[in-house]
């Protein structure tokens, strides 16, 4: 899960959605460093990509990639949920727009920022001012995306070719969205991803 997909799914299970955007830029155990509800975010984050990492039907769309892509295919794929989502968002959420979405998202997270890890906050001067939430609709602007990791991590440089693979299978993916992410919502909903995590590993 991406950006858009981490934050949907912390306001669907009423967690923090700051813990649960910003969990990628914290390392080991959480608690101590932030209030509670932030820390639960967090771990609901790291649920949220175990559960992920393991569906069925995530394996099912990294075998779609070609052998040369699907190392990076994980990558590839929180990008390719969070374009779906971002351009299917109207018949995934009902009870609010995709906008006001992203206007209640930062306002709950820009405020506290001050207390979070540096390169977070260097993230959120490009997040929302650039409109990534919402740019993530366009098939350019993922391929746009992977390049630009691509080039900033050289290791990961089958990214760039991970988009080809992207268009090619789109409308697989796309069904595979269909099914994959409402069950993540129904779990969100359920708490499911709520205390898992609760003996975190330094």
């Amino acid at each position: 899960m991406n950006f858009l997909a981490h934050l949907h799914l912390a306001y669907k299970a009423n967690s923090s959605l700051l813990g649960n955007i910003m969990a990628d830029f914290v390392r080991g155990n959480p608690e101590g460093h932030y209030a509670p509800d932030v820390v639960a975010g967090i771990t609901m984050h790291r649920a949220v990509d175990k559960a992920t990492d393991s569906h069925p039907l995530v394996k099912e769309a990294r075998a779609l990639f070609r052998p040369d892509y699907r190392r990076v295919a994980p990558i590839t794929l929180d990008l390719v949920w969070d374009h779906f989502l971002s351009l299917h968002w109207s018949k995934i959420e009902q009870t609010i727009g995709l906008a006001d979405f992203i206007y209640y998202a930062r306002r709950q997270i820009e405020p506290n920022l001050r207390h979070t890890p540096e390169k977070f906050q260097e993230l959120n001067e490009f997040l929302w001012p650039q409109n990534w939430l919402i740019r993530y609709a366009d098939k350019t602007y993922i391929g746009q995306s992977l390049n630009g990791m691509a080039r900033r991590r050289p290791k990961l440089h089958a990214l760039s070719g991970s988009f080809d693979d992207f268009l090619l299978q789109y409308k697989p993916l796309e069904q595979i969205f269909f099914q994959f992410y409402p069950q993540m919502i129904q779990q969100a909903e359920q708490g499911i991803f709520v205390g898992h995590f609760t003996t975190l590993k330094p």
